[in-house]
């Protein structure tokens, strides 16, 4: 008996074994006071056994538990149970005796009781058994042995008005919430000065809408003359800059009274040097604001390039992909959707009615692309469209439909510069679906841009003939034809479209630029070169 009472109090003794080989309690049966139940089979207690033996836990509960529990002793089976339940009264029987020893010698009023029962918040929050602080948590603070003490309460008052007041006075100097989303930037006002190629007498078409055409979003386009100090950016054209009379904004300072004033200045020819002059040295404009110079034709057809002077624009956007802001004519991108234009397949061959196709604006025949078509025209028919020379109405069926019943397609520029390759290529020939004859920088440029397999260069071959021997060789042997559209598999041809892209490029780079300052000291030069 005495080794199975020991065996009650310390888990670990030699009791704990005989009771280890019980099975488990039936459902419901209750276990809770001494200690968490084990998962069964033998082993040792749970955590938690140490920290309430036996005798404490059976103090603490009321004594009328102890016939429902059984002490927290597990059913036995039929086999063992006549042992165990000899065992099992006279131990009930010994703890019963002592707890009614430890009743009489407690106070019986229902003061001590409640007492009693106050002491264990006290322990549960760190004072130790028998502790004098443990006492005398039960004997003082408390009002008629309920809730916490007043002065708890007070603190705890006190505590939360000061949070509020403090909350209240500081909230405007909190710093915004990592988890809140961020304010929108300050829309980008980009002015632009005159309508690309629109003359100088009309009136501006309504502005485009970035975040729906580019998913360029915060952009203020203007076309009001008299928002010219409030735009970060001003847009030229160089074309309309240097054709006519000189038109630059007014020095940056002078008190406009109405917006007449704010229109341009023009200039006689003769002042045209010594105004230019005067932007460049007088800061004509509101502070950290850009001019942007913009330009898509080839440094041939650029007049008066070196009449602009040093220091004037802040950056240069055009088709060269070392401007400021680089905006081809077209461009090739990853295929990501069924209807990314041309078709990921090789167009289809009996289409095919013709065999090289040309359309041409401007005949000159000083020019390099006239010349070399007449050597070529020489050993192949080509098929000419245009207003000039030798060129046919384009058909009503459009320009792309026309060219797409070709299989080769002439793509020469007007003159051969560093980047300078135009819808030529991008749109008469790849959009359309025949295979790009391109005459312009060297293929060394092309390939930066597209495949290599993708078109023919006539730098290839030695002379116009063996280019027409190599179209006719093409023509007669379609597996090979096709291999130039393989890249369709992949790519995808990405059109230009002016001048609303170049325009909000333009505040998508404001956006990204932040506040470093730049001029272009001297465009002629970078831009012939």
């Amino acid at each position: 008996m005495r080794r199975l009472w020991g065996a009650a109090r310390e888990p670990s003794g030699a009791g704990w074994e005989e009771w280890a080989e019980a099975p488990q309690e039936a459902p419901g049966a209750w276990s809770g006071w001494l200690g968490p139940r084990r998962s069964g089979g033998k082993g040792r207690a749970a955590p938690g056994w140490a920290s309430w033996p036996a005798h404490l836990a059976l103090a603490a509960r009321p004594a009328r538990h102890l016939g429902e529990a059984g002490l927290g002793l597990r059913p036995l089976d039929s086999g063992t149970a006549p042992f165990h339940s000899r065992v099992s009264d006279k131990l009930q029987r010994r703890l019963e005796s002592q707890l009614q020893h430890e009743s009489r010698c407690r106070s019986s009023t229902p003061t001590d009781a409640w007492r009693a029962e106050a002491a264990l918040p006290v322990l549960a929050m760190g004072a130790p058994w028998g502790s004098p602080a443990a006492a005398a948590g039960g004997r003082r603070g408390w009002r008629r042995g309920r809730g916490l003490p007043w002065t708890v309460w007070a603190l705890a008052a006190a505590g939360l008005m000061c949070t509020a007041l403090i909350t209240y006075a500081c909230w405007g100097q909190l710093p915004p919430l990592p988890w809140a989303s961020p304010t929108p930037p300050r829309p980008v006002g980009v002015l632009l000065w005159w309508e690309p190629f629109g003359g100088r007498g009309n009136a501006a078409r309504p502005p485009p809408d970035c975040r729906l055409r580019f998913n360029i979003s915060g952009c203020r386009l203007l076309t009001d003359r008299a928002s010219y100090g409030e735009a970060q950016a001003v847009l030229f054209h160089h074309r309309d800059l240097v054709k006519g009379p000189p038109d630059w904004p007014p020095p940056w300072g002078v008190q406009a009274r109405s917006a007449e004033e704010v229109e341009l200045r023009v200039l006689d020819d003769e002042e045209a040097a010594a105004a230019a002059e005067a932007l460049a040295t007088s800061s004509p404009r509101p502070p950290g604001q850009r001019w942007v110079w913009m330009n898509f034709e080839s440094p041939s057809h650029s007049p008066g390039l070196r009449s602009l002077a040093s220091n004037l624009f802040n950056w240069t956007l055009s088709y060269r992909a070392d401007s400021d802001i680089f905006v081809p004519y077209g461009y090739l991108y990853p295929r990501s959707h069924p209807g990314d234009q041309p078709s990921g397949l090789a167009p289809l061959l009996s289409r095919k009615q013709g065999l090289v196709a040309w359309v041409v604006s401007h005949w000159d025949e000083r020019q390099a692309r006239v010349r070399y078509y007449h050597q070529l025209s020489q050993h192949v028919a080509v098929d000419v469209f245009g207003r000039g020379g030798p060129g046919q109405p384009v058909p009503e069926i459009g320009l792309l439909h026309t060219v797409a019943r070709y299989k080769f397609y002439l793509a020469f520029e007007n003159s051969q510069h560093l980047d300078y390759i135009t819808e030529k290529l991008w749109r008469n020939a790849l959009l359309a679906g025949a295979v790009p004859v391109v005459l312009g920088p060297d293929r060394a440029n092309y390939e930066r841009f597209m495949p290599r397999g993708a078109f023919i260069h006539v730098d290839d071959f030695p002379s116009a003939s063996s280019l027409a021997s190599y179209l006719l060789f093409l023509d007669r042997n379609p597996a090979v034809y096709r291999r130039y559209f393989h890249w369709r598999r992949r790519y995808a041809v990405h059109i230009t479209s002016f001048w609303d892209e170049p325009w909000c490029r333009v505040c998508q780079a404001v956006q990204r630029a932040g506040d470093r300052p730049k001029s272009i000291r001297n465009l002629a030069s970078w831009f012939e070169r």
